[in-house]
């Protein structure tokens, strides 16, 4: 197997596991407080990933950790945002909604460019929103406040991840990212003791809850993606976290006893249909790019 294989299979594990968080974060919310979950979960994270990257941390500067503090407070808005939605819908459904990520952040990137979207953006953004209603009116029109919610928290990623493309051009990118877990978990213990009651899980329910995200859905994502990415391309790292509410939906309906409803089945399918067609189009973008880059040399 090539090494772009490995580092492929591997994205799909991590893939899967960020899928079973979402069953992790409902299963914790049955004992513990959100901010209480987000600092416990990232604090944890923060201490395996700095253990293993100890050496890259001692050699931090101003700016890393200036950026650091910026995109983990968008990732403690993103968990926390997260939780607060799984209250009040279901696993499966969050999956489906934070996967709009991958169609608002070629939405805002035309804006930023100012530039309209392209054909196949606005497409994919007709067919998502479209899958989003099917997925999450009722019978009363409404949406659901938790839907909405985790709708923000994708808004929220998408502008993190516009960022981290920026902040990683200037910085390490393994210390940038461990110090990431370190200040979203400091916003969240600090929430914790402004609202709710410090505490650690007192069921092996919720310890499952909080190592499980902690140690693999963050920890050993955040490491296993560093390491992967270098192996593959952007386009298939893409593709490949297009399968993350699929999973989602999969464990939500093995371990918390989640149904498959129709409504579920044509919103999801919808959802991941507009996705793919944000990331089909990235993928013709970088082929026509890299033929054209390939033609100039030739000519040259």
């Amino acid at each position: 197997m090539s090494l772009q294989n490995k580092a492929n299979l591997l994205m799909v594990i991590v893939t899967m596991f960020w899928g079973l968080s979402y069953t992790f974060m409902t299963m914790g919310l049955e004992t513990l407080d959100t901010y209480n979950i987000v600092a416990l979960r990232c604090s944890i994270a923060f201490v395996v990933a700095g253990l293993i990257f100890y050496k890259k941390m001692r050699n931090v500067n101003i700016q890393t950790l200036g950026y650091a503090g910026i995109q983990g407070f968008l990732l403690f808005t993103v968990f926390a945002l997260s939780l607060f939605g799984l209250q009040t819908t279901t696993a499966s459904n969050a999956g489906f909604i934070l996967s709009l990520t991958v169609v608002l952040v070629p939405i805002f990137s035309s804006f930023l460019e100012r530039k309209l979207p392209s054909r196949a953006v606005t497409i994919a953004i007709i067919i998502t929103m479209f899958g989003i209603s099917v997925l999450t009116l009722k019978d009363s029109l409404s949406f659901k406040q938790g839907d909405v919610l985790i709708a923000i928290a994708a808004v929220a990623y998408a502008i993190y991840l516009i960022l981290n493309s920026k902040f990683t051009k200037s910085v390490d990118s393994i210390s940038y990212g461990t110090y990431q877990l370190g200040f979203a978990g400091l916003f969240g213990l600090i929430l914790t003791f402004l609202y709710e009651s410090p505490t650690l899980p007192s069921t092996s329910t919720s310890w499952i809850a909080i190592l499980g995200l902690g140690v693999i859905c963050t920890a050993f994502c955040f490491i296993a993606q560093s390491v992967a990415q270098q192996y593959t391309s952007p386009t298939h790292t893409g593709l490949i976290f297009s399968l993350e509410p699929i999973f989602a939906a999969v464990f939500a309906m093995i371990f918390i006893g989640e149904v498959l409803t129709l409504q579920l089945f044509i919103g999801g399918a919808l959802i991941l249909c507009g996705t793919l067609i944000a990331q089909f189009e990235q993928i013709y973008l970088t082929r026509y790019m890299n033929k054209r880059s390939t033609t100039h040399k030739e000519t040259a």
